[in-house]
């Protein structure tokens, strides 16, 4: 028993009398996969932790305590990894979002699109059209960008391109109501 004792002290001074050069390179490749992943936009305090620990490995081998180095190295592989799952969960929570922003916008374009098409000819003049008709064309244009960019995968992008649809739709469905409007009559 006290044969085995000794041998694995041995073990264990001569593990760690040498920098964990393999396990601070292993913590390195996660951390460029989590990058790789997007973790710096979509799990950005995973990935903070991750580097941090790598850091620490790094200034442990400095100060040659290469016991610590080695746990740091192991803690900053753990944390990258952990990174580029979140990462991986919250991109996909933003495709997501963006193809439901781009799908509500696309259904009221088609609204727009319809109630144009509808206004009455007898009381909406080609001027009074003209405003809904220029919101349309530009919506459908953010809507072409947002696709590109989803396409593209910049989701925030997407998003950001469809902005202020709503205000723009309801805008343009407000001014082809009130062009649609009958006169009022005056008093007598």
């Amino acid at each position: 028993m006290r044969r085995f004792v000794l041998l694995a002290a041995a073990v264990l001074l001569a593990a760690c009398s040498e920098p964990p050069r393999k396990e601070i390179d292993q913590a390195q490749g996660a951390l460029d996969a989590a990058r790789a992943a997007g973790a710096v936009e979509y799990a950005k305090d995973e990935y903070a932790a991750a580097a941090s620990a790598l850091q620490k490995a790094h200034d442990a081998v400095d100060q040659r305590d290469y016991r610590q180095a080695l746990s740091y190295a192991m803690d900053a592989r753990e944390r990258a990894q952990d990174a580029a799952r979140a990462a991986a969960d919250g991109k996909a929570a933003a495709r997501s979002k963006a193809e439901a922003r781009i799908a509500t916008v696309a259904a009221r374009v088609r609204e727009l699109t319809t109630a144009i098409a509808d206004a009455p000819a007898s009381r909406v003049t080609a001027r009074e059209l003209r405003g809904p008709k220029t919101t349309l064309t530009s919506l459908k244009t953010a809507l072409q960008e947002a696709r590109t960019a989803l396409a593209a995968g910049r989701f925030d992008e997407a998003e950001a391109r469809l902005k202020t649809a709503d205000a723009d739709i309801d805008g343009a469905l407000a001014a082809l109501e009130e062009a649609a409007r009958p006169p009022r009559r005056r008093g007598r």
